[in-house]
Formats: structure tokens, C-alpha cells, sequence
């Protein structure tokens, strides 16, 4: 396995039009993973007492609609 100094090193090398490949392979990559630990947050009930915050407010009307 590389070493981060190695694949730091080695995209600082990039020409531009790899480097906007890079991120927009890494922003998807990474957006992948920060889903699937929601739903596995969700899934765990880890997010069950913001949901029921929310519907609180929404149900005592403090809420803006946009």
C-alpha cells in the first residue's frame, strides 16, 4: 500500500485537466461513503432523535417554508 506522503507527492505532480478527474472521482468516492454510513447511522436509530425533533417543530408550526 502507498504511503500518503507518496500519493501526496504524486498528485501535486498532476496536470490540471488529471487533477479536476482526481477530484471528481474522489468528491463521488468520498460522497459513497458519507451515504452509506447515514443509512447505516439511520438504520442503527443513530438519527431517530433529530427525526423526531424535526417533526416536533414542523408539527408546533416553527418552521419556514422555503
Amino acid at each position: 500500500m502507498l504511503s500518503i506522503e507518496v500519493i501526496e507527492d504524486a498528485i501535486q505532480q498532476l496536470p490540471e485537466p488529471e487533477l479536476a478527474e482526481l477530484q471528481r472521482w474522489f468528491s463521488e468516492f468520498y460522497s459513497n461513503i458519507w451515504d452509506k454510513q447515514i443509512e447505516r447511522d439511520a438504520q442503527a436509530g443513530k438519527l431517530d432523535t433529530l427525526a423526531d425533533e424535526a417533526l416536533a417543530e414542523y408539527q408546533s408550526g416553527l418552521v419556514t417554508e422555503l
